[in-house]
């Protein structure tokens, strides 16, 4: 009878201890996390330790980096691109940020102006930088401060 036969078989495979070997398994999964870790995009924004801005008691650190534009306006008055560019003139800041918004629509991200202002900086040239983003079609600005503990 077949019945009896696989009755037999099965009573072999319970007596033979059955194993599984983990570390394919163990391989595969630490390689998988390595590439999602090298592929992943990570953002970061550069923080030019030039610029001192201030503190405030009700500022909140922003969860989403994305499509950020950072500018970084120091003491001396001088206004510079995150990338170590410097923006001499209200054209040259209006440039910079729409060839990043252009850049950030075709990813399909809106683009924000990261503002970082030493605190000893006239309000006159943190205007300017604020208008020349304005002409470039950016309107939402975050502005950079320390956060106070409450």
């Amino acid at each position: 009878m077949p019945s009896e036969k696989l009755k037999e078989v099965l009573e072999k495979i319970d007596d033979e201890q059955c194993t599984m070997d983990m570390s394919s398994m163990i391989d595969l999964v630490f390689l998988l996390l390595i590439f999602f870790m090298v592929s992943s995009h990570l953002i970061i924004v550069q923080i030019d330790k030039r610029v001192n801005p201030p503190t405030a008691k009700n500022a909140q650190v922003a969860k989403d980096a994305t499509g950020r534009v950072v500018v970084n306006v120091l003491a001396d008055g001088s206004i510079w691109a995150q990338d170590e560019i410097e923006l001499p003139t209200s054209e040259a800041i209006t440039d910079y940020v729409d060839q990043a918004r252009l850049r950030n629509e075709e990813a399909g991200i809106p683009t924000r102006l990261n503002l970082r202002a030493d605190e000893e900086v006239d309000t006159r040239i943190i205007k300017k930088v604020v208008q020349a983003a304005g002409e470039a079609g950016v309107s939402e600005v975050i502005f950079g401060s320390y956060v106070i503990e409450k």
